[in-house]
C-alpha cells in the first residue's frame, strides 16, 4: 500500500511541470492575439461536391426562350441610322478563332417580317486545328437604339475542346453594342458559359454592292 501511494506521488510530482510549461507556452505575451489552432485542413475543407458547370444544348430546333406572352412582336426602332446600317449586317466575325491563319468570317441575315425584325447565322470554322468548331445566331431583334441593338434569342458555341464538343449557349436578352464610327456590333454577354472564355462574338456590317445600270448599246442599222 505504502508502495502504491509513493508511486502515484511520484507521478504527480513530474506531471505538474509539464502541464504548467503547456499552459504557459499557449499564453501569448500581452498585447499579442492567440496562436490559431492547428488544423486538418488548410486552407479550409474541401467540398463536399466539385461546382457544377453549365452545360450547353444542341442548337437544333431552336426555340424562342421567352413565355408566349412576352414574345416580341414588334421591333422598335429608337434610331433609324443605326436601324439603316443594321439591316445590312451580313458577317459574321468569331474572335476565338479570328487571328488564326487561314480563319474566314462566317454569314448572317437581318430580315424584317412586317414590323419585326429576325436574324439568323452561323460561323463554321475552317481554320487548321479548329475544323467542326461553329458559332450560331438565332433571335427576333427587340430593340434598335444608337450604338445598341438588343435581340432576343439565343447564341451557341461549339468548340471541340470544350465539353467535349457540347454546344453551350447563351440566351434570353442579348446586347450587340457599336462604337463611334465602327462597323461592328459585339455580343455584350460572349462569355462561354462552360468554360469562362470571351469569345467576342461580332456582327459585321457590309455594304451592299451598288450595281450600276448597264448603258443601253445604240442599235447597228
Amino acid at each position: 500500500m505504502i508502495r502504491i501511494l509513493s508511486s502515484i506521488a511520484l507521478v504527480a510530482l513530474f506531471a505538474t511541470p509539464v502541464f504548467a510549461t503547456a499552459a504557459f507556452a499557449q499564453t501569448p505575451p500581452a498585447g499579442q492575439a492567440a496562436p490559431q489552432a492547428p488544423s486538418a485542413y488548410y486552407p479550409a475543407p474541401p467540398p463536399l461536391q466539385a461546382p457544377s458547370v453549365q452545360q450547353g444544348v444542341p442548337t437544333t430546333g431552336l426555340s424562342s426562350p421567352l413565355p408566349p406572352t412576352q414574345k416580341v412582336e414588334r421591333t422598335e426602332i429608337a434610331a433609324e441610322t443605326e436601324a439603316q446600317l443594321f439591316i445590312d449586317a451580313r458577317k459574321i466575325v468569331w474572335g476565338r478563332h479570328a487571328k488564326i491563319k487561314g480563319a474566314k468570317s462566317g454569314d448572317v441575315t437581318v430580315t424584317k417580317q412586317g414590323n419585326l425584325w429576325t436574324i439568323k447565322g452561323k460561323i463554321e470554322s475552317v481554320a487548321p486545328g479548329t475544323e467542326g468548331d461553329w458559332a450560331s445566331i438565332d433571335g427576333v431583334v427587340e430593340r434598335i437604339a444608337a450604338g445598341v441593338v438588343t435581340i432576343r434569342g439565343e447564341v451557341a458555341f461549339r468548340v471541340a475542346k470544350v465539353e467535349k464538343g457540347t454546344p453551350c449557349k447563351v440566351a434570353g436578352t442579348l446586347t450587340f453594342r457599336r462604337s463611334g464610327k465602327s462597323q461592328v456590333w459585339r455580343l455584350a454577354e460572349g462569355d462561354n458559359p462552360c468554360d469562362g472564355t470571351r469569345e467576342g462574338f461580332d456582327l459585321v456590317y457590309e455594304k451592299p454592292v451598288e450595281k450600276k445600270p448597264v448603258p443601253t448599246q445604240p442599235k447597228r442599222s
